[in-house]
């Protein structure tokens, strides 16, 4: 008897907490508390629980309410209102939409290497033994008309001696009566000496043997350019051939560095566009460049085009062989309207972003974005204003929020045209039926719990 009348209690206590529950404002009412009209009564921890009156949820606590709009605002289903306690608690962060100057940077190995423009060889038309090496290591500087080694040629002997003959006939031949024999002589003496200079032969060398009337039998050879000896070829006594390489001297003060970029890349590049390097063994200093030439064709293995830098370098801090950080910057648009990119939802068919509206209140809307530019910022090219205020961070709680109020807001719709029509459904439950849901699925509303 004494958990019968036990049973019974509870079950009165039960039944005057849902009566009392019950005895309050309904749907469309003002409450007394908030001074705001209803919209529906909701489950505090089941979100499609609704109802048109107070009452208990499944779970046995008390419906919260749910208000209208303020001053009979309708506003779209996806846009949420958020109490600035709430906003201040959930850390919202909001940055404008603004223009700057959209730029994309490159960071890519460059490898320094020798300015082809710049590299010489040295070599003779002529076979000969060398005498005396003036230069006579890899790696030595050298400047232009330096010396470099003495050589003796049996042919330039006897190139000189032919030449020589041919000054003294043209002499000897330059007081004869007969003109045709003097435009012979002279033929002979310039085709003497034009041989000699095809040679290679300095003029001021001509000229002194002209004067001397001796021939020489060891000339020097000279440096045709300023720059580092990169090959040595030639020992003290060696003989060499005509056109054999002696040595490679190539011009420091200016060098090239090679560097591969992928080809998606290949659009923020151009010819003459500025590029800065920093080197290990030069840290926080920079050495500005330019593009000198992008190649016409791509790496198969790689997907990579490669460009070709030049830099000054008559300071010498640049060797080949160095690698160096290579930053390349292109500025896409100088007045583009930019958003930071932790302002974007992207879903992978949709991308969208939450904007301000002000007293509480945050638009889900889609936005078409374009190139994503440094400082962590995209491109805008449809869906926003300057000056517009976008949400920054929390944005998936909105999300979510936004998402479960167009839920709750078609369901009601749905509800209310079913209503408007027959007329005969009960004002307190939810038709599912009418949400195109099987019925084979679980009623949440007839759950009890034990």
């Amino acid at each position: 008897m004494r958990y019968l009348l036990l049973l019974f209690l509870s079950l009165w206590l039960f039944t005057a907490g849902a009566v009392l529950a019950a005895d309050g404002p309904k749907k469309g009412e003002v409450d007394p508390k908030s001074g705001k009209i209803i919209k529906y009564w909701v489950a505090p921890m089941d979100p499609k629980y609704i109802r048109d009156e107070p009452g208990k949820s499944p779970m046995g606590m008390d419906l919260v309410p749910v208000y209208e709009e303020e001053a009979g605002e309708k506003l779209p289903a996806s846009t949420i209102r958020i109490d600035p306690v709430t906003i201040q608690n959930m850390g919202v962060r909001m940055a404008p939409v603004r223009r700057k100057p959209l730029t994309q940077s490159i960071r890519a190995l460059g490898t320094v290497t020798y300015d082809e423009t710049r590299v010489q060889v040295v070599n003779l038309k002529f076979d000969g033994w060398i005498e005396e090496l003036f230069v006579n290591s890899v790696g030595e500087s050298v400047k232009k008309g330096q010396p470099l080694f003495r050589i003796y040629s049996p042919e330039l002997v006897t190139a000189q001696e032919e030449y020589l003959l041919a000054v003294r006939q043209g002499r000897s031949l330059g007081n004869s009566p007969y003109p045709s024999i003097r435009r012979n002589a002279d033929r002979l003496q310039a085709a003497a000496r034009q041989r000699l200079l095809y040679w290679d032969l300095e003029p001021a060398l001509v000229e002194r043997l002209t004067t001397s009337g001796e021939p020489v039998k060891t000339i020097t050879v000279y440096s045709p350019a300023p720059g580092v000896v990169t090959k040595k070829q030639v020992l003290n006594g060696q003989f060499i051939k005509a056109g054999m390489n002696q040595y490679e001297i190539a011009d420091l003060s200016h060098v090239w560095v090679d560097v591969e970029v992928y080809e998606y890349e290949l659009p923020y590049v151009h010819h003459g566009m500025t590029v800065a390097m920093d080197l290990a063994y030069l840290p926080g200093r920079k050495i500005k460049g330019e593009v000198l030439f992008i190649y016409p064709y791509l790496d198969q293995k790689t997907r990579t085009v490669r460009l070709r830098l030049d830099f000054d370098n008559r300071d010498g801090l640049l060797k080949p062989g160095m690698y160096g950080n290579v930053f390349l910057e292109s500025v896409i648009d100088p007045n583009a309207l930019v958003i930071p990119n932790e302002a974007v939802i992207d879903s992978g068919l949709r991308k969208v972003v939450f904007v301000s509206r002000g007293q509480g209140k945050f638009e889900l809307r889609d936005v078409k974005l374009g190139i994503e530019g440094n400082d962590s910022t995209y491109q805008v090219l449809d869906g926003l204003q300057e000056g517009e205020n976008i949400v920054i961070s929390a944005q998936f709680m909105f999300d979510s929020e936004s998402r479960l109020r167009e839920a709750i807001q078609k369901m009601l719709e749905v509800r209310n045209g079913n209503d408007d029509k027959t007329g005969s459904l009960s004002t307190d439950d939810l038709n599912i039926e009418a949400l195109k849901m099987d019925s084979s699925e679980l009623d949440i509303s007839k759950l009890k719990m034990d």
